[in-house]
């Protein structure tokens, strides 16, 4: 038999819930999903999760299962008019008896504000049921009045056992592939590079068995590893290079290599990268790697954020680069990082310790008469609004935690706190 043309993932799409692998919360025997889907009820939600989980093959199974026509819009080329020619052809469809039909959106945080807007009027008077597919957490991404409207589900990355499922369903179930034989004699490798993705795991066995010329397929942990790289092109096109694009783009801002950083950026523009999702890398950075030595970094990236949702793109990547470059520039420290996660830290070693009776709250007069608040002093009423005083449970005081790197403004804040705690903190 010749090597089918269609994807090996397209190929062994489940058609029913029993064919369905993983998230077994959600459509598992008495699970709230599968209880809807079989109930024949239906309300729009939202399917939050990583890629490759089965977002779209759920939502086609729901629409399937329940005699629903099923309309298909991507967030990534969809605009409002595209959104209100499916409502207008669904107006159409409805008669007495018939459901409602699912309009799925793929990648919906990707759709504006108006654009999610001109989905309100439908969603709540039920003439499309709403299903949305997201990797990102929609309670950013989403707008209220939509969220309000959608439930919100979350899928999980395949665990080994769904991966191994997946495995040998393809070995014993794919037209072509049952015709081939199968030596699987490690499948470390296999799992790991698919990182609980079922479409990257089959798009790997698809590369693999094309490298072999003969009937006779083995897998293992060195084959695998070779055919990838052999294929990087191929295999990394949605996958493994959007977090190693990424990755590089944040490691050469933090170098201080506004070159580097910009064609990183320009690589992940051309791949089509969401912007916003590039944005919101920075404003971690901002506070992860710059925090106070610039103190304006955060702000920079958090205006580059803001004004890219009202400017889009193309015109997007001169915010994206503007802010890329200023961070690459800028002085850096992980004093702020560092001294939450030693807190962190010291949390997790001490547990509950006891707020001083002092820093209490002191709203009743038995909380009063029991010492809460008493020797508290007011800053603003000493010199330099500052005066001496225990803000650490006794048990931890003295513990320094915030440690100021060494940039310019860095040692100002360190000169500044030596002087207000003397030997109080080590500075």
């Amino acid at each position: 038999m010749e090597t089918p043309n269609i994807p090996l993932a397209e190929r062994l799409r489940p058609q029913s819930l029993d064919e369905y692998v993983g998230q077994q919360h959600l459509v598992g025997k008495n699970a709230i999903l599968r209880r809807m889907i079989e109930s024949d009820k239906l309300s729009s939600f939202i399917l939050w999760g990583p890629p490759g989980v089965g977002k779209t093959t759920l939502a086609r199974i729901i629409a399937n299962r329940q005699n629903r026509k099923f309309y298909t819009l991507s967030a990534i080329n969809a605009g409002v008019k595209d959104i209100r020619e499916v409502i207008e052809d669904a107006k159409h469809q409805r008669f007495f008896s018939t459901p409602s039909p699912v309009l799925f959106i793929d990648e919906i945080h990707r759709f504006s504000k108006s654009q999610q807007d001109s989905l309100l009027g439908a969603v709540e008077n039920g003439t499309v049921i709403l299903i949305g597919a997201t990797t990102e957490n929609p309670s950013f991404e989403v707008i209220t009045p939509l969220l309000s409207r959608c439930q919100v589900y979350v899928l999980k990355s395949l665990e080994v056992d769904d991966l191994k499922t997946l495995l040998e369903r393809a070995i014993s179930a794919d037209v072509y592939l049952k015709t081939l034989t199968f030596k699987v004699e490690e499948t470390e490798a296999l799992f790991r590079f698919s990182g609980g993705d079922a479409r990257k795991l089959l798009n790997i066995l698809d590369i693999v068995v094309g490298s072999f010329s003969g009937s006779e397929i083995t897998i293992n942990n060195k084959i695998v590893t070779e055919r990838l790289q052999e294929n990087i092109a191929i295999y990394d096109k949605n996958g493994e290079q959007h977090y190693d694009i990424i990755s590089a783009f944040i490691k050469s801002m933090r170098g201080s290599d506004p070159n580097a950083a910009v064609y990183w950026l320009a690589r992940m523009i051309a791949g089509g990268e969401d912007p916003l999702f590039i944005a919101r890398r920075m404003v971690i950075l901002a506070s992860e790697d710059v925090g106070l030595a610039n103190p304006n970094a955060l702000l920079m990236a958090q205006a580059c954020f803001d004004a890219l949702k009202v400017i889009g793109m193309p015109e997007g990547r001169i915010l994206l680069s503007q802010c890329a470059v200023y961070l690459a520039t800028s002085p850096k420290s992980n004093a702020s990082y560092m001294a939450i996660e030693n807190a962190a830290a010291h949390v997790a070693q001490t547990g509950d310790l006891p707020v001083p009776l002092h820093l209490r709250n002191a709203p009743t007069k038995l909380m009063k008469d029991l010492g809460y608040h008493k020797g508290y002093k007011y800053a603003h009423d000493y010199e330099d609004n500052f005066v001496s005083l225990d803000f650490l449970p006794e048990k931890i005081a003295g513990t320094t935690f915030y440690n100021p790197g060494d940039s310019a403004k860095e040692r100002e804040i360190r000169a500044r706190l030596a002087q207000m705690w003397k030997d109080k903190y080590k500075y």
